[in-house]
């Protein structure tokens, strides 16, 4: 169930797992997978990235080829580490691209990268995830085998053909329960006033996270604001990606 790399993808550096490098990028895209997702998930984005977007997909401790790596005990704990891996690729122009979980942990970032007088992103965008202050509404999410996987099938989280191998679902059960852990368990102190653009994306038909709940980010103030719905569900992002890259292209400015 593994994701084969072209030569070259896998870097000296275990945070970033499938790297597709430009020769002079326009911008540097940093992309944070979902609750028990991996940087494998944006394999598909390889074929269809907009010229000049050099894509570093993000692998969190515990995640996909760090397996074996325990995971983060907490938001901070998971950030700082983040930040330090990643410092070094904020020399060039870069934008941070967040889906689920991975979207208020891509705020977190670039709020911490500013807090560490690092440059600013271009942008933060934000896919398939309810505002902060929606999210402390919530009731936790069951996490019992037989729900997470119902919400698997539901949402899409998995192909039906993978939910049919036991040891490989039960290995993306313990990743999710680790990230609801850190999700449900913090309180996203995230300011309403942004210093830096922020572009929500999300599926029409998305039984996560509704439409309606994704305007709630209008909620928080900064440069700049769009919200892009676009077909499909809470994975609609890997279901037809061309578009979403194009569109994210048109918010960051790439002709």
């Amino acid at each position: 169930m593994s994701i084969v790399y072209p030569p070259g993808a896998i870097s000296e550096n275990p945070w970033i797992v499938g790297r597709l490098a430009v020769g002079s990028p326009r911008l540097r895209l940093l992309c944070l997978p979902n609750a028990g997702g991996s940087a494998g998930s944006f394999a598909d984005w390889r074929k269809v990235l907009p010229a000049g977007i050099e894509m570093v997909p993000v692998e969190l401790p515990g995640h996909g080829t760090r397996a074996g790596v325990p995971y983060a005990e907490s938001v901070p704990e998971l950030v700082a580490g983040l930040l330090a891996a990643v410092e070094g690729e904020l020399a060039v122009p870069y934008a941070v691209f967040g889906h689920s979980f991975g979207a208020v942990l891509g705020l977190e970032l670039a709020l911490a990268a500013g807090r560490r007088g690092l440059p600013a992103p271009r942008a933060v965008l934000v896919s398939g995830a309810c505002p902060p202050h929606l999210v402390r509404q919530r009731p936790p999410r069951p996490q019992g085998d037989a729900e997470l996987t119902e919400w698997l099938r539901v949402t899409g989280g998995l192909p039906e053909v993978l939910l049919r191998h036991t040891e490989y679902v039960r290995q993306v059960l313990s990743t999710i329960r680790a990230d609801l852990r850190l999700a449900e368990g913090w309180d996203w102190p995230v300011p309403r006033e942004l210093p830096f653009p922020l572009h929500v994306l999300g599926g029409r038909e998305d039984p996560v996270v509704s439409p309606a709940e994704l305007e709630e980010w209008a909620e928080y103030e900064g440069p700049e604001l769009t919200i892009t719905i676009h077909p499909g569900g809470h994975f609609y992002l890997f279901e037809r990606p061309a578009p979403v890259l194009d569109s994210i292209a048109e918010a960051l400015r790439l002709p």
